[in-house]
């Protein structure tokens, strides 16, 4: 029963997504930047239409218009923190080619056809895969007007190749393994011990240790999907620099990185935005490395959240959910203020199940005193359900 789920056409999985958006590979970081605040997403999907394809995976091509990546928040603060010439002239920065973000991402999006299989979907993703670019089907044919269609500077759309596509990611995956979990009896109750998919390369930061220098750390944690522990001097987990809460920040938290502690730096991106102190510490520290642009860039994003705050509607205020008037960036309800643990003797489905609900594609596993054994990803759940297919 387990295989022949397996074997499920993975259009299923895009059932009630909308169709995908997009930005033409000759944008800019600051294009990309608008469409994602304009979309409300973690990423938004790159395409080509005519231009050389350097950037493509071999399995990839679908006519003359292709996925050829994403962008994501992430990935413009380490492009502003990486080179001191992007710190010095943030301005310039913002007007790079978005291909430039691009590189090195090879293979992280690639194209399925609608008959593809879940196994096949999950083999794109242990072999690297964040995202699947899928055809959606429809028995109404929509075709946009000609002058519109493929064309590379049409930002936000939807068509190409006159087809609109949804993209599946990791969670999307679990997540329809999950709703069917039962097919899978008993493994799901299996310990993540016992399953052996505790993975103990783990990426770590002393609470104390500036937080630049962990800046590899956060883009490769970002590519493996996984996040970077603050520890103590006893390898406790006291919190965590996670790609996914800096994908709530804007592009003027790369001052924070460069400027701040790991410590620091988890209180500055936490929920609800940054003390003031720490705001007023990073302008200080930006004066005292001759770093005005930057400065300027975070007083430009004050602005900017000052004047979403005083748009917020009166239910996102009955909620809780209205924006932060300091100078950290937008709101965001991905912000938390810690890491998502569990145990070595936490079963399969209870790790599944934090996950999801948290919307992470990790969780922790430490001891009871919190020392660090390691962590769990969804690229570890999946291998368990790849090799149950291949035993049966």
């Amino acid at each position: 029963m387990a295989v022949s789920f397996l074997g499920a056409d993975v259009s299923d999985l895009c059932l009630g997504k909308p169709a995908l958006r997009s930005i033409p590979v000759a944008a800019t970081v600051a294009d990309a930047i608008a469409a994602l605040r304009r979309s409300g997403e973690a990423y938004v999907s790159v395409w080509s239409c005519g231009e050389p394809q350097q950037h493509l995976h071999s399995n990839s091509a679908i006519g003359g218009c292709q996925c050829v990546g994403k962008v994501g928040m992430v990935d413009v603060i380490c492009f502003m923190c990486g080179e001191e010439k992007n710190l010095n002239s943030p301005a310039s920065a913002l007007r790079t080619p978005v291909s430039d973000l691009l590189h090195g991402a090879k293979g992280l999006v690639r194209h399925l056809e609608p008959q593809s299989s879940l196994l096949e979907a999950i083999d794109c993703i242990l072999e690297g895969a964040h995202n699947l670019v899928v055809p959606i089907e429809s028995h109404i044919r929509i075709t946009p007007r000609k002058k519109q269609l493929n064309k590379p500077s049409s930002f936000g759309s939807t068509f190409h190749n006159g087809r609109e596509f949804c993209w599946l990611t990791q969670e999307d995956v679990v997540r329809f393994l999950l709703n069917s979990i039962g097919v899978f009896s008993p493994i799901p109750a299996f310990t993540i011990e016992a399953l052996n998919i505790i993975d103990t390369n783990v990426m770590t930061i002393h609470f104390d240790d500036p937080a630049s220098s962990v800046l590899d750390s956060i883009s490769r944690s970002l590519t493996e999907q996984k996040s970077i522990a603050v520890v103590d001097e006893y390898n406790k987990l006291l919190g965590e620099i996670s790609p996914y809460t800096l994908a709530s920040c804007d592009e003027s938290v790369a001052a924070a990185i460069i400027t701040l502690s790991a410590g620091d730096l988890m209180a500055y991106i936490d929920y609800g935005g940054p003390p003031e102190d720490l705001v007023q510490l990073v302008k200080a520290r930006l004066e005292e490395k001759n770093l005005t642009a930057m400065l300027e860039l975070m007083l430009e994003s004050s602005v900017s959240s000052l004047s979403s705050y005083s748009s917020c509607s009166e239910e996102e205020e009955e909620l809780g959910l209205s924006r932060t008037g300091s100078s950290s960036g937008r709101y965001s309800p991905a912000r938390r203020s810690e890491a998502i643990v569990c145990h070595p003797w936490s079963s399969l489905v209870a790790v599944m199940v934090q996950a999801l609900a948290h919307r992470v594609s990790y969780v922790w596993v430490v001891e009871e005193d919190y020392s660090i054994v390691g962590i769990v990803t969804f690229a570890g759940i999946l291998k368990v359900f790849r090799n149950i297919a291949g035993m049966r």
